[in-house]
């Protein structure tokens, strides 16, 4: 099997596994995913969504977060961790969202990446879901799946592990892939216990237990 027929098995099964598997933070608005994915670095989507709830109260769109003082903004969200350059990049970010974009988020990968805070993987995140454009996000999950799996070989950089997956997903299953990998990372193929393969829909195919 190669890998990228492997790959198109491991879509197909992740699919039938997790048919409506999608981003785990909370949003309804674009900008507010822009803000929830700088918070969810090294914290977890959960405590995320619980945070963001007190920000917006406080500070409910573009133009009140981009006036807001990093100091303020830092208060909020110190229980996410790294309260200090999170705060400072989300008011950066806010301001340069209210300032040159009229409160909208940029439409291009290359504008979103230049933004305070933003890397592939959170620009990548906002190009699938916000605007439904081909996405691999190289979160935690795909890197240690796609790895385990054998879609990758013992590849750890999350842009070079986003190439290699290039090479071989469907672009138009990208986004969607990655979501369902991190379901499955947090449900099946978990990182801080033994991965539960007896109940794993990829057993068989997975390179780990080949």
């Amino acid at each position: 099997m190669t890998k990228k027929q492997r790959a198109l098995e491991v879509i197909q099964r992740l699919k039938e596994e997790y048919p409506d598997a999608d981003c785990t933070l909370d949003y309804d608005q674009a900008w507010k995913l822009l803000v929830s994915v700088r918070l969810a670095a090294q914290c977890t989507d959960a405590r995320v969504n619980v945070v963001v709830e007190d920000l917006y109260a406080k500070y409910p769109d573009v133009a009140s977060l981009a006036a807001a003082q990093p100091e303020e903004i830092e208060a909020i969200v110190k229980p996410c961790g790294l309260g200090k350059s999170k705060a400072r990049d989300i008011s950066a970010c806010m301001r340069i969202l209210h300032e040159q974009y009229e409160d909208r988020i940029p439409e291009t990968f290359e504008e979103l990446l230049k933004l305070p805070g933003v890397g592939r993987k959170s620009a990548n995140l906002i190009m699938g879901d916000v605007f439904g454009k081909p996405a691999i996000v190289t979160d935690t999950h795909c890197i240690r799946l796609t790895n385990r799996i054998g879609l990758v070989d013992n590849i750890k950089e999350p842009k070079k592990v986003e190439m290699a997956l290039w090479k071989i997903i469907p672009p138009e299953e990208g986004s969607d892939f990655c979501h369902r990998l991190v379901f499955h990372g947090r449900e099946v193929c978990t990182a801080r216990t033994k991965p539960h393969c007896d109940r794993c829909c990829l057993e068989d195919i997975c390179k780990k237990n080949i």
